[in-house]
């Protein structure tokens, strides 16, 4: 008997082997195993795990993780081929669990196909969200938040300080204000009740996300596990939260409607909802802001939480930032987001935080019809894999990938996208709208804790950079370093 089933596992594997090749497939690790193919040779964090076998097999595989097709891709050229004459073959995101749940059966802008859907809600988001001039409009609430976070550190000068914990709950109050026009965490919360949901929601969301969800691989297991059930109560809470906010903002606008300037994101959409009640649904806008709380938050608090580290780990580029920022701001000033944009080194060391850490190491796609990709067949419904931080991280591509040299970008233009060595938001049509938001409070933030205080590890031991699980790549660790006011700016922080 198990003289049998060895036979007959031998036969499966040589015969996929064979078929692949005879189909013009892409290179596949050999064996795959019948039921799990691939999963066995995953360990975590995925996108080192997926690097490896790269690194083994090829820039071009052809992976089974349970019953999915999976394309691997970790070399520029490839990555090129995907976003340039397949860009639209790839336009698709696969039908997860997540996309059902809570990407309101897959029509977010997040999850929805490539179509007319899908494209009227890019162009929202683009045109009435988060344009240049939509986001020059809600400066002054990043400006706000940035400044409060510095008047927190000052306050507690000389102490340890979590920058992880802060980072996140200043990007969350950016965006709830943003939205809604409230503040969920730290001080000055109105609403303490609202404030608790809220954040019980935005922790079981992280959580659910982050975690992998063999469901997705196979479906048996999302049932009997309970994992449908566990995002559909926690897609109702998302739900119910978002549309009193809503209920709230109609309410009131029915009674003083804001002056332009003033308005939160909900107002701007529902008085589009006003000429257009079939097109701006209360769903359309619901599933737009609930995008903008996930994708705006986890970015920018991820890049920042891996530049201080970076930053303490090499005193003397923290040193000439810091001097360049001083040359830059006003001696009686702290910083505005325009000053950020004549301060090239900055942005030179938050390009290298983002290609040495991009805070989405995987991008995700489906396939829409059979295509050919590096000479090979790929067929229609194969979910690709994008190693972003394994093209990022390339010896073949970087001098000294791991070492940290901002200078590598001196005298590149900032939108340039290096031949698709550098892609931390993506590419093509699917690439995140929220980049310039990222940026701008990346930069902003970055530049004004720089300018305010100085920065080092707690002991003489390098800050631990292990990377944590989740799609945004968190550090394994909480990010503790020393703070204290830079002795020229005491005053002027004391009147923040």
């Amino acid at each position: 008997m198990i003289l049998h089933l060895f036979l007959f596992l031998v036969f499966y594997v040589l015969s996929k082997h064979f078929v692949n090749k005879i189909q013009n497939l892409p290179p596949t690790p050999f064996p795959a195993l019948p039921i799990v193919g691939h999963l066995h040779l995953l360990n975590k964090p995925l996108h080192r795990s997926l690097s490896t076998i790269s690194k083994r097999y090829g820039p071009i595989l052809l992976l089974k993780f349970g019953f999915r097709r999976v394309l691997l891709v970790s070399s520029p050229s490839i990555a090129k081929e995907c976003f340039t004459k397949n860009d639209i073959v790839f336009a698709n995101r696969p039908r997860l669990l997540a996309g059902k749940y809570l990407g309101y059966n897959f029509t977010s802008l997040v999850w929805a196909s490539y179509g007319d859907l899908w494209r009227n809600l890019r162009k929202l988001s683009s045109l009435e969200i988060l344009s240049s001039h939509r986001l020059q409009l809600l400066s002054s609430i990043r400006g706000d938040e940035v400044n409060l976070l510095i008047r927190r550190l000052f306050r507690n000068k000389d102490e340890m300080v979590d920058l992880k914990s802060a980072f996140f709950e200043l990007m969350l109050n950016v965006m709830t204000r943003m939205i809604a026009g409230k503040r969920y965490y730290a001080e000055n919360v109105e609403e303490v009740e609202a404030a608790v949901r809220f954040r019980e929601i935005v922790r079981d969301t992280i959580e659910m996300v982050n975690t992998s969800n063999m469901g997705d691989f196979f479906p048996l297991l999302a049932k009997v596990g309970g994992t449908e059930k566990r995002l559909l109560d926690l897609q109702t809470r998302r739900d119910e939260f978002i549309q009193g906010l809503i209920e709230e903002h109609r309410n009131r606008m029915t009674i003083s409607p804001s002056e332009e300037k003033n308005k939160t994101l909900i107002e701007v959409l529902l008085a589009l909802q006003q000429s257009n009640p079939e097109y701006y649904t209360d769903q359309t806008i619901k599933s737009l802001m609930l995008v903008l709380l996930t994708g705006g938050t986890d970015t920018p608090a991820a890049a920042m939480e891996w530049a201080m580290p970076l930053l303490v780990n090499n005193p003397e580029i923290l040193k000439k930032a810091q001097k360049e920022i001083d040359n830059v701001a006003e001696h009686d000033c702290l910083l505005t987001e325009s000053d950020i944009l004549n301060i090239p080194y900055l942005q030179c060391i938050i390009r290298e935080v983002l290609r040495m850490y991009p805070v989405g190491p995987l991008l995700v796609l489906e396939s829409s019809e059979e295509c050919s990709l590096g000479g090979y067949r790929v067929p229609l419904g194969t979910m690709l894999l994008v190693n972003v931080w394994s093209i990022h991280n390339d010896p073949q591509v970087w001098d000294e990938p791991r070492k940290f040299k901002p200078e590598r970008f001196e005298g590149c233009e900032a939108g340039v996208r290096d031949g698709f060595q550098l892609m931390p938001f993506g590419l093509g049509r699917r690439s995140c709208p929220g980049e310039g938001l990222a940026l701008r409070m990346i930069g902003l933030t970055l530049g004004l804790v720089l300018r305010c205080f100085e920065w080092e590890r707690v002991g003489k031991e390098m800050v631990d950079m292990t990377e944590g699980v989740g799609l945004t790549m968190p550090k394994a660790q909480p990010l503790l370093i020393k703070c204290r006011p830079r002795p020229s700016m005491v005053n002027l922080l004391s009147q923040v």
